[in-house]
Formats: C-alpha cells, structure tokens, sequence
C-alpha cells in the first residue's frame, strides 16, 4: 500500500539522516533507502543523498554543484554506502568524489564542488515568472511529499512542446536541507517533459512501450533560498534522439530569483511500432 504524505515526508527526512561510520570504517555515510515500492532505487533519493554526504563531509561549506553518473540500478531494500574523497578543501572552495556503494557494487559516483559563502555583485537574465498558480492547480506527483502545483497536464495524450513548469514547496525543514530537497525533486519530471510531444505516450507507459533510466544528473545551486517557500521549476528537453533524452531546469522563487539549475540525460529505449 503506498505511503500517505505525511509519511513519505517522514521517510525522506529518515533517509537524509545519514549515519556517519568509525574513522576506520571503510566508507564515511550510510543512508537508509525510502520505502517507495519500486523494484529499484529513485535517482532522487541517491542525488539527495550525495548532497547531504557532501554537506557532512564540508559542514563549513554549501553544495555549488553536483554532477552523478549512474551506474547500476540500486536495491530498495538495501541501505546506500556513501564514500568521500576529498581532493581538495580551501578556504572558499572543497572538492570531492562521492561513490554510492550497495552489496551488488556501485550504484552511481558523484563529483561535488563546494563553495563558502561569500558577496559580489549579482545579476540574472532569465523570463519572468508567472503568478503562482491557485490551490485548484494542486496536483499528485508521487514520490513528492510536499505541496505542487501546475497548470499543464504532463500526462496530457496529445502531442504538447517539450516544456513543464512545476510549483512546489515543502514543509518546513532544516536550512541544510535545501540543496538535498531540491536535487530529489530535479529528477522526477524531465523524462515526461521530453515525451510530450509523442502523441499517446506519458510516463505511465514506462515499462510497456519504452525503457528509461537516468545516465547522469546535474544540479547547479546559485544562490541561498528556502525549499520551504515555494518554487518555479521550469523545464525544457531539446532533444530526444537516438535512444536518448536530454532536459534542462531552472529553480526561480516566487519573486524571480534564479536559485538553481539542472540538467539530465537518460536512456529512452522505445518498444517496435510503440510511436506509430
């Protein structure tokens, strides 16, 4: 039976809450896997999970990008094995490798680079963000346990732009959280935005008459902001071709401030005759 809200958010925070192993351990994190009932890991929960082994790794320092490789399908019925080297640690910036490890061997690496906060001038050339969209917007995407909102249908069966905005804020949460919060939520919808445009396919036909997976993901964090109010993502795929997909993200607040970037690319293996 899947997990109420309440208790997805619950089991995201457990899965955040990763535990830091002896000095002679063989690996510095383990993270516990979320209770989603699927038959792999969600990538969210991995980039989530990098973030936050960065974090504890560089407590003096916030996350300024993060770019994962996934390598393997994980379990999720195994906790995750995060290790850390440190390549380099500052006084403004740090930079490490991040490997997630379950029994079978690695599941994905991610390269971090991390930066102390510090001030300078600050532009942005980006469009401006729509006006928040009403409660009756609200709608389910599961795995999120947090508040969304959108006013187009990304499920929609007819053929639509390769484009999707979606709002969203989560309960409110520790400031250290952000980074991890956010990276969960990049990695949900890109591969749906890119199959708009394919009359009589959605997400849902996953497994039926397509294949996907996550190759690599990126998140670039620009600015400090608050998950906890509310978010524009807004999302573009260019292109779709040879078995493959690519999107791209901004995160902008309410009032337009450009916090976050991201980008994926995935396999999207078609069945014969499945986009006529």
């Amino acid at each position: 039976m899947p997990l109420a809200s309440s208790e997805l958010w619950d089991d995201l925070l457990a899965c955040l809450d990763l535990r830091a192993q002896p000095a002679d351990a063989p690996f510095g994190y383990e993270g516990r896997s979320q209770r989603l009932g699927y038959h792999r890991l969600f990538g969210g929960q991995l980039l989530a999970q990098f973030a936050r082994a960065a974090h504890l790794s560089c407590p003096d320092k916030t996350v300024k990008s993060l770019h994962a490789l996934f390598s393997r399908a994980g379990h999720p019925e195994e906790p995750v094995r995060y290790e850390v080297q440190r390549h380099h640690s500052g006084t403004s910036f740090a930079t490490l490798t991040i490997v997630a490890r379950q029994s079978k061997g690695v599941v994905a690496t991610a390269s971090v680079s991390l930066h102390a906060p510090e001030n300078g001038p600050a532009h942005q050339a980006v469009a401006a963000v729509p006006d928040l969209p009403g409660p009756e917007h609200r709608t389910d995407l599961h795995p999120l346990p947090w508040e969304t909102r959108t006013t187009a249908d990304l499920d929609a069966p007819g053929s639509e732009p390769p484009e999707f905005d979606l709002w969203m804020r989560t309960p409110a949460s520790a400031q250290e959280l952000t980074p991890a919060l956010t990276a969960y939520a990049t990695d949900l919808t890109l591969v749906g935005t890119a199959l708009r445009p394919l009359a009589g396919l959605t997400q849902h036909d996953s497994g039926t008459a397509f294949t996907s997976a996550v190759t690599s993901h990126t998140v670039w964090f620009h600015r400090p902001y608050d998950a906890g109010d509310w978010l524009l993502l807004r999302q573009h795929s260019p292109v779709l071709a040879h078995g493959r997909c690519f999107g791209r993200g901004d995160v902008l607040t309410e009032e337009g401030s450009l916090v976050a970037s991201f980008a994926q690319e995935a396999l999207l293996r078609f069945t014969p005759g499945a986009t006529g």
